[in-house]
């Protein structure tokens, strides 16, 4: 990542790490940051993450908890007055009161939470403050997705985004603004109408890949999906073009416009956001919907891996010594988890880490993370189901009861999100690598094997003490995650 930055990069990110760390001294604090693709459950992971630990949530495998060292954890205005703050308590009150999920995260956010702590170690409690406080940080994955586009000119993005519209899962999408841009002469007058054209009907395309039937990954530039307070600049008003050539394009043809708003994209929106968050983060977890790709086949299986490659890629992982660590971070654990663990009965779970656990090595081996601890999970931040078992002739079939939401469908059923349903899911294959292979069965690229499907259940009914206090969010190994994440700083 460091030929993705200049010395002027470098320099502004070890003063502001310089600065940091000098106030760590005084106040410990970790970075962690939280991403994922859109609908993975990040807003809904960070609120359950919040909500166990102030409501002392049953966190088995968190050890600091189970062994009831840390006495308070609360939320603390934080640091950064230029990031919006993650709106919890809203996020908590959908989840909690109305049981609806929470809207998905469409930019940065920022939250502080603080953990009082005894520390485990006598020689620890002797020089530690026995607090430390958790910035977390919340950041759309289609916007890391952008990062390796700095190390491309406009020519080797054009090429690249041709050359994977084309693949059979996305031919079909991509057909009508790629006939559009043939239409065109890259050497003609810059007209705004045209590039307007262009980058509606090229948005269009990567919207189209991420509706559930195809739910694709890799879908740069990430800003023309979510382009928060730049919607409608010049900087988001570009297209890749066919056919270029290695000539300078002609000064005021459409070629030289769209590489200038190319660039500018590159300048003014993916530096900042790596110089300004990215190379600030101590921890990192990448969340996932493996599920979604599995209902949707191996052509999602596949598109998500090199998602999960290319975002892996854009951290700075590894461990520093004293010296360097005053000038610059670097992310020691990276934990890749997939999502909605409770759409599976548990027999399956260990499938489904597997399939994970496939995908991360191969990921992490591309992306070279030599230096940090990687570690692979299958989880849901907030359970929304139960398990039983229904009796199906001779055989009883494990299966998993919720309340599924308005409009999904399984097996020619569609569900008005009030009732209450057992749901056999199906199982997932012993093998991992069986879901990644292209022509695996009888199905076209783009279609999931049909013996497996997954629904999305409304978040669930939380119980009550007899006092009337709500019990905190139920979960499937978000323990792991927070011992993973945060376990040995509480140590």
């Amino acid at each position: 990542m460091a030929s993705l930055t200049n010395f002027t990069d470098e320099a502004r990110i070890a003063l502001d790490t310089l600065t940091s760390r000098a106030t760590d001294l005084f106040s410990p604090s970790l970075r962690v940051g939280v991403t994922g693709l859109s609908r993975a459950g990040k807003t809904v992971f960070i609120s359950a993450f919040v909500h166990n630990l102030i409501h002392g949530g049953r966190l088995p495998l968190f050890e600091a908890q189970k062994s009831g060292r840390i006495s308070k954890a609360f939320l603390e205005e934080q640091p950064d007055d230029a990031v919006p703050r993650f709106q919890y308590e809203d996020h908590v009150d959908a989840l909690i009161n109305a049981r609806v999920w929470p809207d998905s995260t469409r930019a940065i956010s920022e939250l502080r939470l603080t953990i009082e702590y005894e520390s485990a170690s006598g020689w620890n409690r002797m020089f530690s403050s026995g607090r430390l406080s958790v910035d977390i940080v919340d950041y759309p994955g289609e916007w890391l997705l952008d990062l390796p586009l700095l190390g491309n000119s406009y020519r080797e993005f054009s090429h690249d985004v041709f050359e994977m519209a084309a693949l059979p899962v996305r031919a079909d999408l991509s057909e009508a603004w790629r006939k559009a841009s043939q239409a065109v002469d890259p050497d003609a007058d810059a007209d705004e109408m045209v590039a307007r054209g262009l980058f509606e009907s090229f948005a269009a395309y990567l919207k189209a890949c991420k509706l559930d039937d195809r739910a694709l990954s890799t879908l740069p530039p990430g800003r023309f999906l979510m382009p928060g307070d730049l919607d409608g600049s010049p900087a988001l008003t570009f297209a890749p073009l066919p056919g270029l050539s290695e000539a300078r394009p002609r000064p005021g043809s459409l070629h030289a416009m769209m590489e200038r708003r190319y660039e500018a994209y590159k300048t003014h929106v993916i530096k900042p956001f790596f110089r300004e968050h990215i190379a600030k983060l101590d921890r990192q977890i990448v969340l996932i919907d493996a599920m979604q790709a599995l209902n949707s086949g191996p052509g999602a299986m596949a598109d998500l891996e090199r998602a999960v490659t290319e975002i892996l890629a854009c951290f700075r992982p590894g461990r520093g010594n004293l010296l360097t660590d005053l000038f610059s971070r670097r992310i020691d654990r990276i934990l890749v988890a997939a999502t909605k663990a409770d759409q599976l009965h548990h027999e399956s779970h260990d499938r489904l880490q597997a399939i994970v656990r496939r995908l991360t090595e191969r990921a992490a081996a591309r992306a070279n993370l030599s230096g940090a601890d990687v570690d692979v999970l299958a989880m849901a931040a907030v359970r929304a189901t139960r398990e039983g078992t229904v009796k199906q002739g001779r055989e009883v079939l494990p299966v998993i009861i919720g309340t599924p939401l308005e409009g999904e469908t399984i097996a020619g059923e569609t569900f008005d999100g009030k009732t209450e349903t057992a749901i056999f899911p199906g199982d997932l294959p012993a093998k991992a690598e069986s879901v990644f292979k292209i022509g695996n069965s009888n199905h076209r690229q783009d279609e999931a094997d049909p013996s497996i499907r997954f629904v999305r259940f409304r978040p669930p009914r939380l119980e009550r003490t007899a006092e009337g206090v709500t019990l905190s969010l139920p979960h499937i190994r978000l323990d792991r995650a927070l011992q993973f994440l945060i376990g040995d700083r509480l140590a």
